[in-house]
């Protein structure tokens, strides 16, 4: 198991996410996002409007993308 914080992933917080894949970790990160959306809560909502700048670029955002899977695989268990 690997852990990951929504910060590491892009987010506004210290929650941990715990998984084997970098898939499984990044639905994790999706889904509290949208409970976060959905609470309306304020740094999570401007983390948001960070990353959909990065999503006008489809380059910028697979570079995005792969770099926090390399993070991802460096994280020893």
């Amino acid at each position: 198991m690997k852990t990951m914080t929504c910060k590491q992933l892009g987010g506004a917080c210290d929650k941990e996410f715990e998984a084997d894949t970098f898939d499984e970790i990044a639905e994790m990160s999706k889904a509290h996002g949208m409970d976060m959306f959905q609470a309306k809560d304020e740094d999570h909502l401007k983390a948001m409007g960070e990353m959909q700048k990065l999503m006008q670029d489809p380059t910028t955002m697979g570079e995005w993308f792969e770099n926090k899977r390399k993070e991802f695989d460096a994280i020893t268990e």
